[in-house]
């Protein structure tokens, strides 16, 4: 059986800001095609480990790989999703027109679109479930919808690594359950790897479970157990189910 590199590989990480370290001897590896998410309590590094895997911050000591390389060297392997999108959700822009500035960079910078990029942001709409709404305003969208357009916008450079910071943060239960399950299809074709400040409600739905306070663990979602949970927030961490939704954590 040959050897199958993983997409993500983290050795012996160290990150910090001035002379607090964030992360501290950070060791994980995820596979092609897994459904991750990184978990912990606020401050624990989260988002900063997520910025290290798209190559934004370089570490102190130790290294990042993606796909056997350095993130610099894929970045168009590479779809993202950042917390905060600083696309102003009243500029008269429609759907498509938001999908399509995932292709910058990929075909061209300036100048306009090709026809190939058009088919990807299409496609990308497709996988979302909305490729009827490419010429809506996106200003009319719901919460939910608008999360899935940027969404597609990651997917739209057809990437082989999709990484994802908070993609359901604000949104109600059902939706949240909604958007995982769109992710988990994806990973079917794509590695996804989200940051989430829930760990109880991803859990059902994710492969992998990263926990970052500082170090990292990671563990099979039917392994993290109330002793895990313990260790990366410090207290317990009881999981409620909802009539609907699943489970979520309560503090």
């Amino acid at each position: 059986m040959n050897h199958v590199e993983p997409v993500i590989r983290m050795d012996g990480v160290d990150f910090g800001y001035d002379e607090s370290l964030v992360l501290e001897n950070v060791n994980f590896t995820i596979g092609e095609r897994d459904f991750a998410s990184i978990v912990g309590p606020n401050g624990g590094g989260k988002t900063t480990l997520l910025k290290l895997m798209l190559g934004l911050i370089e570490p102190r000591r130790g290294q990042v790989c993606i796909f056997q390389t350095s993130p610099h060297r894929v970045r168009t392997r590479i779809g993202y999703m950042p917390q905060h999108s600083q696309l102003d959700p009243k500029f008269p822009v429609c759907v498509l027109d938001v999908v399509l500035t995932g292709r910058l960079g990929i075909t061209r910078t300036i100048g306009p679109y090709r026809a190939s990029d058009k088919a990807a942001a299409r496609q990308a709409l497709h996988e979302v479930g909305l490729a009827e709404q490419e010429s809506r305003p996106f200003s009319t969208l719901s919460g939910g919808q608008r999360q899935r357009v940027l969404i597609a916008r990651a997917l739209a450079s057809q990437p082989d690594l999709l990484l994802l910071d908070e993609p359901t943060a604000n949104l109600d239960l059902r939706v949240q359950d909604d958007l995982y399950e769109l992710l988990r299809q994806l990973s079917t074709r794509v590695t996804v790897v989200l940051v989430s400040h829930d760990v109880g409600f991803v859990s059902k739905f994710v492969k992998t479970v990263v926990c970052v306070n500082r170090s990292v663990h990671v563990h099979s979602s039917g392994d993290l157990d109330s002793e895990a949970i313990i260790r990366l927030y410090g207290r317990d961490v009881r999981l409620l189910h909802h009539e609907h939704d699943g489970p979520c954590t309560h503090r």
